[in-house]
């Protein structure tokens, strides 16, 4: 059985780029949501002085994690004209030449880490909670 992966990224907002990236990223979920099922979850949080922004992402497994990866480095292109990454944290144990992929970004300057061994927990869908409420 696939175990989840989660995936969190840490990044700089480039200087008069909130609101360039505010836009770009809510254009870049609805193609996400529609054609990378196993992404579970895809989330941004952003600091409350606007300089930073957190993404979240769940992934089914590794396979899914793969997946959502595919034409990650076209999209990235984009992206980065109004963020930069700090850092990258994984939880669970992605395919081996994700890792590689994984270690490859760390090198250029950019914090990694990564904790494979999932101890227990769930996930419960939103939808389900606002249905028992």
């Amino acid at each position: 059985m696939a175990e989840p992966i989660v995936f969190i990224s840490r990044n700089r907002i480039k200087a008069g780029k909130v609101d360039d990236f505010r836009n770009h990223y809510r254009d870049s979920i609805p193609p996400v949501e529609a054609d990378k099922p196993g992404t579970l979850l895809q989330l941004a949080y952003e600091s409350e002085d606007s300089s930073e922004v957190t993404i979240i992402r769940l992934f089914s497994g590794a396979e899914a994690m793969d997946i959502h990866l595919q034409g990650a480095s076209d999209r990235s292109k984009r992206t980065y004209e109004f963020i930069e990454p700090v850092s990258i944290e994984v939880y669970g144990r992605p395919n081996p030449s994700t890792i590689e992929l994984m270690k490859k970004i760390a090198g250029s300057g950019i914090s990694l880490s990564v904790d494979p061994q999932l101890i227990g927990g769930f996930v419960r869908s939103l939808e389900s909670v606002r249905q028992a409420e």
